[in-house]
Order: C-alpha cells, then sequence, then structure tokens
C-alpha cells in the first residue's frame, strides 16, 4: 500500500534503526511506518547461546526468516530443523515455533513478517533490556511479545 507522501527506503549496509538486546543486536529495514503497515524486516545477529522466544503462535503474522550467517536452530510444530546459511522458514499463523542461537558463534539473518507491526517488539525489548548483562529470559521476551499478536503455545498436556 502506498500513499501520495511515500518515499523509497533505501538503506546501505548497517543502516537501519539499531536496537540492542544484550549482547544481540538488530536493524529495522522496514516498519510499519514505511510500508503502509504491509511488513516488517530487520537483519538481526543472536549472540552465541540466545534463547530464543518460549514456544509461541501468531494469529495474523506470517513469521519469516532467512539465515545469512550460522546456524539457527528452529523448532515449528515440533520438528528441530538447524537452519544454515540460505535456509528459508515461513511459519504461517497458527503454527507453534520458536528458535535459538544453540552455537558458540553468531548468527546473522533477515526476519520478515506480514503484516507489519512486530517493530513496536523490537523496540520495547530493546527497551526492557537496556542495561545490557544477560540476554532476556525465554519467559520475559514472552511477556513483552504478547502485547504484538504472539501468545505461548498450549502445552501438550492441555
Amino acid at each position: 500500500m502506498t500513499t501520495p507522501d511515500s518515499r523509497a527506503v533505501i538503506l546501505e549496509p548497517g543502516g537501519g534503526e539499531r536496537i540492542t538486546v544484550g549482547a544481540s543486536t538488530l536493524s529495522i529495514k522496514a516498519e510499519t511506518a514505511t510500508t503502509g503497515g504491509t511488513v516488517f524486516m530487520s537483519e538481526t545477529e543472536l549472540e552465541p547461546g540466545f534463547p530464543g522466544p518460549p514456544p509461541h503462535v501468531h494469529d495474523r503474522l506470517h513469521d519469516m526468516f532467512y539465515v545469512l550467517e550460522g546456524v539457527l536452530t528452529f523448532v515449528v510444530d515440533g520438528e528441530t530443523i538447524d537452519a544454515r546459511p540460505g535456509t528459508f522458514v515461513c511459519v504461517p499463523p497458527g503454527t507453534v515455533h520458536t528458535f535459538t542461537n544453540r552455537s558458540g558463534a553468531p548468527v546473522r539473518f533477515l526476519n520478515l513478517n506480514t503484516p507489519a507491526g512486530f517493530e513496536g517488539y523490537m523496540r520495547e525489548l530493546g527497551e526492557a533490556f537496556s542495561g545490557g548483562g544477560a540476554p532476556p529470559t525465554p519467559a520475559e521476551m514472552g511477556a513483552i511479545a504478547s502485547r504484538y499478536d504472539f501468545r505461548p503455545a498450549p502445552s501438550p498436556e492441555s
């Protein structure tokens, strides 16, 4: 969706709003304000051992990932995938998923969401953990994300 005052967005390498969460970082490349609410995209680098969010689902959001460097481990509908560079993962609404960096090296990937709006979660997460130190726990990330079309997956026994 474009509006009469829409402008092209061109970001040089390293460009975009930078958000730090512990030793992990992301740069927002596309968001609600620049895409008419259609898409969010970030370039993210997760520190070694980053625990990731708890298993969760989105009701409207398509959550997509493209691995650039390292190995990003996903659990999608109970299946574990070690996603190496060049791997694309598209998680449709209602699909239980999570991800983590279980390796000893950073992992870098693009995260795309449609519709847009997840940039609010990223900004809030960055603010909540701007003091540095240990990365947020999965429960802490889940509490913030619950305001952004994110809900914890039902436990298997329920």
